[in-house]
């Protein structure tokens, strides 16, 4: 696990259109919806919506789906093993790039994400096509689950006032404090959870904000939790976590699990 840490670790986590522009080799991954992409999209990426990293007998909205089901996914990308990969939002949903670079670290594969998005390829005066791609199936590729990386409810509730674990809810405000309910079961948020909408982690334009201001947002020490509604927005705090040096793990059942869940509490200011 120390080897696959340290891999991860090497990988440049954020990338600019100007580098991936000159790169080659790379297998790249729009992360969007078939509208999008057939709108426009950097040459080469193989469209990679939500339903293509999620199980398809899912209880709730989106689950991690079983790792030789997405083995096989990423595969049929032209992902194998040492394949470098870059992700990016084909529109402005930077959760679902984030989500899906989620999918691949968990699975204990290296890869970057393209600061910005599609938006900010385009920003630079970069190419984009119509054109699908002629992918042709990795021949072999290796996934190697991070169960770690993900905490249900019960390890949720055990850490509940554990002064070593901040809770993190990316939802937007009127969520957390329980003003909408956002169509789930109870309003409110998790005990003893900070608030940390997730789109106060980037710029305008979508692009993560610098490490010192990531820090800054996510506070330093404890061991970060974060959720959201279904683990979508979750995932870019989390991002930005990595991206700044600490210790991250993704609550996946999230408030959709939670609030339905009678026996746990939910704190409504």
């Amino acid at each position: 696990m120390l080897a696959i840490s340290m891999l991860l670790a090497a990988v440049n986590l954020l990338v600019t259109p100007e580098w991936l522009s000159s790169q080659k080799d790379v297998v790249i991954l729009h992360a969007g919806s078939a509208k999008d992409y057939a709108e426009g999209h950097i040459a080469g990426a193989r469209l990679v919506t939500l339903a293509d990293v999620s199980r398809p007998d899912a209880k709730l909205r989106l689950e991690m789906p079983p790792a030789e089901l997405m083995r096989e996914r990423l595969r049929q990308w032209g992902i194998g093993d040492g394949t470098p990969v870059v992700v990016y939002a084909g529109n402005e949903s930077i959760q679902t790039a984030t989500r899906v670079w989620f999918t691949l670290e968990y699975h204990s594969l290296p890869a970057s994400l393209l600061d910005g998005g599609l938006a900010a390829w385009k920003a630079k005066g970069l190419p984009v096509t119509t054109e699908s791609p002629t992918v042709t199936p990795a021949v072999s590729l290796t996934v190697r689950p991070r169960p770690e990386l993900i905490v249900d409810a019960a390890w949720v509730k055990g850490h509940l006032g554990d002064a070593a674990v901040k809770i993190v809810d990316a939802r937007l405000p009127e969520f957390y404090t329980g003003a909408s309910a956002g169509n789930m079961p109870r309003a409110g948020h998790i005990p003893g959870a900070v608030s940390v909408p997730f789109p106060t982690l980037l710029t305008a334009g979508k692009s993560f904000l610098p490490v010192g201001e990531l820090v800054g947002k996510l506070g330093a020490g404890e061991t970060l939790v974060t959720y959201c509604h279904i683990g979508m927005q979750a995932t870019v705090p989390y991002f930005a976590a990595r991206v700044a040096g600490r210790d991250v793990r993704l609550y996946d059942g999230s408030f959709e699990e939670w609030s339905g869940m009678a026996e746990l509490p939910v704190e409504k200011p």
